[in-house]
């Protein structure tokens, strides 16, 4: 089931599209504005992102720059038709624009295509968890405003172990081969000390990641996704 996140401040689009797409088989979040759309995204998993243009407050073009870091499909809307207004949103990383007012018929059809595009695109380099982006080819971890995390190289091996295996508790014999490889003498403390310092990362936007599991080691609490 993809998870759609509908960004507008009139409630009776978002009801409308709302009710349309979940008719279809897709879990809706619903937005009123790019404050609630950034709490949604540091939440949940999203699949794709409905914003609107014009909104109080941040605009959707602004956010549109920041959400285009995470390589989270965007389709825009907007009342504002002109070739130039379209360009600018395409430019600014949305994958599609569409004019209001359009049916809920017609963006139910975009957002199927764009999830089937994101589909054939995927590559299982990139996965995402609780509104975080890591780039395992690139060693980039982006948080869920699209800005980019600075990891150690053992902070990101760590990381790596944990996403790859989500939801299961990880021993410190575990972790430290794989942050140092099977031929490391170092002592247990070392993962601790890695473990604490990519936690108080994680932390920074008041989430609990990883979870200490006593005499057992950690888990990595977040589903994880392939982006």
């Amino acid at each position: 089931m993809a998870h759609i996140l509908i960004v507008d401040d009139d409630a009776g689009i978002r009801t409308l599209l709302g009710g349309s797409l979940s008719a279809k088989g897709y879990a809706v979040h619903l937005a009123a504005d790019t404050v609630e759309m950034d709490r949604i995204l540091a939440t949940d998993t999203i699949d794709l992102v409905i914003l609107d243009v014009m909104m109080p407050g941040e605009s959707g073009l602004s956010a549109c720059r920041r959400l285009a870091r995470t390589c989270l499909p965007i389709i825009m809307l907007s009342a504002r038709a002109e070739e130039a207004d379209r360009i600018h949103g395409l430019e600014l990383g949305a994958g599609r624009y569409l004019s209001k007012p359009c049916s809920p018929r017609e963006i139910a059809v975009h957002v199927q295509a764009a999830l089937r595009d994101r589909g054939h695109g995927r590559t299982s380099d990139a996965l995402r968890f609780a509104g975080w982006w890591i780039d395992l080819a690139s060693h980039e971890l982006l948080d869920p405003d699209g800005v980019l995390v600075d990891l150690t190289e053992g902070e990101f091996k760590v990381l790596r172990a944990f996403v790859e295996r989500p939801r299961r508790v990880l021993s410190r014999d575990s972790l430290l081969e794989q942050a140092r490889g099977p031929d490391s003498d170092a002592f247990d403390r070392a993962i601790d000390v890695q473990v604490s310092r990519l936690r108080r990362k994680l932390r920074a936007r008041g989430d609990e990641m990883i979870r200490t599991v006593r005499n057992e080691g950690y888990m990595f609490v977040p589903d994880v996704i392939r982006a």
